[in-house]
């Protein structure tokens, strides 16, 4: 069975939920990852040192759906696995790709039973569906943070494919939020934050304690909505779905739409002044009390004792 994955990445460097996806397709057969960029050279070859790559095809163009699909559906002929991230790019292209191919898609996958048998979350991730793909190919997008990375090491060879994406869109501008703090998708720790904070201002104190512990910084719907935290930090149904290792939420009652996102948490801290809050009752371990008398005193004891990820 050939796997065909599509890599994620920006700004010229491969996305770490590529290693990811790599190491979920490759439990399906042999992967070849298709690296489509205006200059692939760097980006092919943090690619090709994935272990589980057999092989990278670079395509020179632009990662925009309407023409990378039709691209996808020509090379597909050769595969039995399409597969992509269930991110932005791959949420927009594999769709347009099994309209192209008259094929149904499986979405969102977080667990790979067998070579037709796939795990996706539906109901806000209140329930998990098991589908059974009987089709000759199969059209996936894999949530990344469901699946461990692959690991370095591997010396894969690249190839350049003639042509280019043509696209009828253009990128016009970017609007980015400049964060040195780990990806959110796909962080070992995320430090979360809520509308109890109370004011962009206090939010810091979420961001301070995730500096000290290097994690990603995440946020509610209502903190975001709030103005407390940008866009891209939120976690939830309707924001990024997170697995971290550790989840340390504070201030956050667990509204159902945010805890479809944080789902995948291995463990899970709240620190809340109601003992009686959804995410307090289903964390792990919870800190009852004041977050503004709690947060700065884990932030002295972490300098305390020297701890600094």
């Amino acid at each position: 069975m050939s796997v065909l994955v599509l890599a994620d990445h920006d700004l010229g460097v491969l996305s770490p939920a590529t290693a990811r996806i790599v190491s979920a397709a490759s439990t399906l057969g042999p992967v070849d990852l298709l690296v489509v960029a205006d200059d692939a050279a760097a980006i092919a070859q943090s690619a090709a040192s994935l272990s589980g790559v057999d092989k990278v095809l670079t395509l020179k163009g632009y990662l925009v759906a309407d023409s990378l699909a039709t691209q996808l559906s020509t090379l597909a002929v050769r595969y039995h696995y399409v597969v992509a991230s269930a991110g932005s790019v791959g949420k927009d292209v594999v769709p347009r790709l099994a309209a192209t191919l008259d094929l149904m898609p499986v979405t969102d996958v977080v667990k790979i039973l067998g070579p037709t048998s796939f795990e996706r979350p539906i109901y806000a991730g209140n329930a998990v569906q098991t589908v059974t793909d009987t089709q000759d190919k199969h059209l996936l997008t894999l949530r990344a943070s469901a699946f461990r990375p692959a690991a370095g090491g591997n010396a894969a060879p690249i190839e350049a494919l003639d042509g280019s994406v043509q696209a009828v869109a253009r990128l016009l501008s970017s609007d980015r939020t400049e964060s040195d703090t780990a990806d959110l998708a796909t962080a070992q720790i995320v430090v979360g934050g809520g509308i109890a904070l109370g004011s962009a201002e206090n939010f810091q104190l979420v961001e301070n304690l995730a500096k000290k512990l290097g994690a990603a910084v995440g946020a509610t719907r209502a903190a975001v909505d709030a103005g407390y935290a940008p866009n891209d930090w939120q976690v939830g149904q309707t924001g990024k779905i997170i697995a971290p290792d550790l989840y340390i939420a504070i201030g956050i009652s667990g509204a159902l739409q945010h805890l479809a996102g944080i789902q995948g948490a291995k463990k899970i801290v709240a620190i809340n002044t109601d003992p009686e809050a959804p995410l307090v009752k289903l964390a792990d371990i919870a800190l009852i009390g004041d977050l503004f008398e709690i947060i700065p005193q884990l932030t002295a004891e972490l300098d305390r004792l020297g701890v600094k990820r």
